[in-house]
């Protein structure tokens, strides 16, 4: 199982997601990525962060970590999900480092409605951290 550390930034109750389209579905987000060898979770998502969005942020505490079990060909996933903000810089794409196609801002309340990666929509918007278990991933699967 390998570990996915990611961002949770949230302004004027709307997050921070990266769009990107597989197989002609938008899929939605949040910004992270994989820890380099000899890096901390919060070390890599304020590396991945700076290298793909050209931001500095301030990494909190952890709120929320949850499991994506996928197919016996695939690598299963813990994702682990920071409160973080942006100290600086305005989130820009940088396209060496992501195949994401854009930055979005989507209100707290539709994240439910999305294709999210990792799917926690619904834990964002009631606030419900911890130990979410499980993650339904149907889309990746």
């Amino acid at each position: 199982m390998k570990v996915r550390p990611s961002a949770l930034i949230i302004e004027n109750n709307h997050v921070l997601l990266l769009r990107y389209n597989y197989s002609g579905n938008d899929v939605f987000a949040l910004p992270g990525g994989n820890p380099d060898p000899g890096e901390t979770l919060t070390q890599a998502v304020e590396r991945e962060l700076s290298e793909e969005l050209g931001i500095e942020t301030e990494i909190g505490e952890m709120l929320m970590a949850g499991e994506v079990l996928l197919s016996p060909a695939k690598e299963d996933v813990l994702h682990c999900i920071f409160q973080a903000q942006i100290v600086g810089g305005i989130p820009t794409l940088n396209p060496a480092q992501t195949t994401a196609l854009e930055v979005v801002w989507q209100p707290v309340a539709a994240l439910a409605q999305l294709n999210l990666y990792p799917n926690v929509g619904s834990s964002i918007a009631s606030m419900t951290g911890g130990y979410v278990g499980k993650i339904d991933q149907s889309f990746f699967g």
